[in-house]
C-alpha cells in the first residue's frame, strides 16, 4: 500500500496532500504550526510540502540531509513552473 501511495504522490502531489490530511490530520497539524504554510505549500510547492510532511512524520523536526530532499523537491517544483512558462512562450511565438 505504501508503494502505491508513493506512485500516486509522484503523479498527483496536491491530491496526495489532501488524502494525507484527511487520513492523518494530527500528523499534518504536528508538522506545521499555522494554517498559512501548508496552504502556500499546497498552491506553489506541492512536492516540497509533501516531502516535508513525510520526513516530519518519520523523524520529527528536520535536520541535515532531510533539508536536502526538501530543497530538491522545491527545485523540481520550480522546474515544473519554469517548463510551463517555457512551453507557453513557445506556443505563442509566431514565425513570420
Amino acid at each position: 500500500m505504501g508503494c502505491l501511495f508513493i506512485l500516486f504522490a509522484g503523479l498527483f502531489p496536491r491530491l496526495a496532500l489532501i488524502i494525507f490530511w484527511i487520513l492523518r490530520p494530527n500528523l499534518m497539524d504536528a508538522a506545521f504550526s499555522s494554517w498559512l504554510w501548508p496552504i502556500l505549500g499546497f498552491l506553489f510547492l506541492p512536492f516540497a510540502t509533501l516531502m516535508y510532511v513525510l520526513l516530519w512524520v518519520t523523524g520529527g523536526p528536520l535536520d541535515g540531509w532531510e533539508w536536502f530532499w526538501v530543497g530538491l523537491c522545491a527545485l523540481l517544483d520550480i522546474a515544473h513552473w519554469g517548463s510551463g512558462a517555457f512551453r507557453r512562450g513557445r506556443r505563442t511565438t509566431v514565425v513570420a
